[in-house]
Parts: structure tokens; sequence; C-alpha cells
């Protein structure tokens, strides 16, 4: 097996699902000639040609609407959006279209887009680039969301997502892009969505994250004297009920942590969850650690936005207090 970045396994990714299908296209801003701000694309145009890697005009609304219309012409468009908070003007199109149009069809039609997008903080960005939206995507019915940790799921979530008969979203930590690196299998490699990841097997408390978020736990868990499990979500819908509960069940005590704001973040419908089906299960209540309920600050302050090492360490010591 190659050992990749998260970045490099995206674009393996790219590579050999637009060369295992020629259906599958590549479309979105700088994705061609400059094979993405990340070059999570590059190569794709000098491989496959104008026609299925395409630079597309500063729209990202025009960007879905096109990719509603080459869906319904036998395309698989996998569509990029260029930063986290740049893909809100494309939220018209997903709720009152994307979502829908299975259901408005009666099952007749299918719209096996993929959008994949660079999210969360920490890289000392401008505003509108650090964003986590992924709670307004997981809110809107007939859409999949999953989010990479490791450079091995990028590759196996993002080919899942692109043979998906639905919409996906794809929301990649760019956090990660380039300091996660690991084995990532070669060719054909598919992890199926709505089946999270033990990332670390523990029996007092229960981690549960996603994204950049699971190295931060797995830190604060290399700090803590308690045995923690770490459970790297993946895909948030389809959502790997069963793990989570089985988790809870084992452990007790739960401390979910996210980048997103706290107020209706993913982490709410989690505790939800868990308070329904696991409450004689806990021995405590669930903590989160999350972002705060404000736009993301200017980088001199980030640090103090981020859910911390010491901010998870501190959530889990209070549960055993």
């Amino acid at each position: 097996m190659a050992e990749l970045t998260l970045v490099e396994a995206v674009n393996d990714a790219l590579h050999v699902e637009l060369e295992r299908d020629r259906d599958v296209m590549v479309m979105g801003e700088d994705v061609g000639r400059a094979g993405g701000v990340f070059r999570a694309t590059a190569g794709l145009l000098e491989r496959f040609g104008a026609n299925r890697c395409v630079d597309t005009p500063l729209a990202e609304a025009g960007i879905l609407g096109t990719a509603v219309g080459l869906c319904m012409a036998g395309w698989r468009p996998v569509c990029e959006m260029q930063y986290d908070a740049f893909s809100y003007p494309c939220l018209d199109q997903l709720i009152t279209h994307v979502g829908r149009y299975r259901w408005r069809s009666g099952g007749q039609m299918t719209f096996p887009i993929t959008i994949r997008m660079p999210y969360g903080g920490g890289v000392r960005a401008p505003e509108l680039h650090d964003d986590s939206p992924e709670t307004y995507y997981v809110h809107t019915p007939g859409i999949k969301v999953a989010i990479p940790s490791t450079p091995a799921d990028a590759k196996g979530l993002l080919a899942a997502a692109i043979r998906d008969p639905d919409p996906v979203v794809i929301f990649e930590p760019k956090l990660v892009y380039r300091t996660a690196r690991g084995e990532v299998p070669e060719g054909d490699y598919v992890v199926p969505l709505g089946k999270a990841r033990i990332a670390r097997e523990g029996t007092d408390v229960t981690l549960i994250a996603y994204g950049a978020m699971v190295g931060v736990c797995e830190r604060a868990a290399d700090e803590l004297d308690v045995s923690c499990e770490v459970i790297d979500i993946r895909s948030l819908r389809p959502l790997d009920e069963d793990a989570i509960l089985a988790s809870v069940a084992k452990t007790g005590h739960v401390v979910i942590v996210h980048e997103a704001p706290r107020t209706v973040g993913f982490g709410a419908e989690l505790a939800a969850i868990i308070a329904e089906k696991a409450i004689f299960d806990l021995r405590g209540p669930v903590l989160r650690v999350t972002g705060f309920d404000v736009p993301y600050p200017y980088w001199t302050i980030e640090d103090a936005y981020m859910p911390s090492v010491a901010r998870v360490t501190a959530a889990v010591r209070s549960l055993f207090a």
C-alpha cells in the first residue's frame, strides 16, 4: 500500500473513479489548469481532458445547478466547493432541488452528485475559509454526509460517495490535509457510508468526533489516566447508531467533540440519540466540547475557538471528579 497524505488520497480516489467510470466528471473553480487550490484535482485535466475536468466560473449556485442538469443527462458529477463557507450560495439548489428530486419523481430519477469541500479551521485562513457547516447539510433530507479523518477513509468514502445513487457531501478537514499521513490501498477501494470506525478502544469514557477532531481526541486520550474509546463517526448521514450505542453501553461516559458552533451542532443530535436510547447506560451527563456561538474569529485568536486537547481532557476529568 502507498503512504499518502489526506489530500493525496483524495486525488488518488478521483483518478481511480474517473478511470473506472466514464460518466464521472469533476467540476469547480480552478480544478483544471490549476489542479485545485489544495492540488486535490492535480493531473485530472491532463489525463481525462477538458470535458471531464471542467473549470467553472466563480458561481457555486451555478456549479450545483449545472450538476443537476448533468445528472439528468447521465453524468455523475463531482463538484468542488473551494472552501466551506463558499458553499452557502448552493444551499438553495440542495434544499429546494437536489435533496428532493428522487422523492419528487417517485424514485424514477436519481441524482448521483458528489459535493466535496475543505472545511474547518486551524490553518490561519481569512474569514469565510474556516467554517464547519456540516449541520446545514445533515439537516437537509435526501442528502448524505461523510467526513474522513484519515487518508484511507478520504479515498474510500469519496469512492463510495461517487458510486452512490443519491447526492453526497464530503467534507475534507483542511487542517490535516497534509499532516495526516497513512497507508492507503491502491486501486479500487471503498469505505461504506454509514459505518463508524473505532479509532481507539477503551473502557472508561467514549470520545465521539469526526474530521480533524478525531486526532485531538486521540491526543487527549494519551494524556488522560482513564481508558478512552475514540469513535470516528466518518458518516454523519447515514449514522452508525449501533457503534455509538455499543460504546456508550461499555463505558457509561460520553464526551462529543466538534468544531462547529455549539447551538444545534451535530453534537446535539448525538446527545439526543444517546439520551433517548442509552439513558440507563449513562453514569454521568453527556458533555460537548465545541466551537462557540460566534462567527469564526480571525487567526490571532482562533486557537481559543478551536476545541483543544486541554478542553477535551478538562471535560473528561470533570466527568470523573
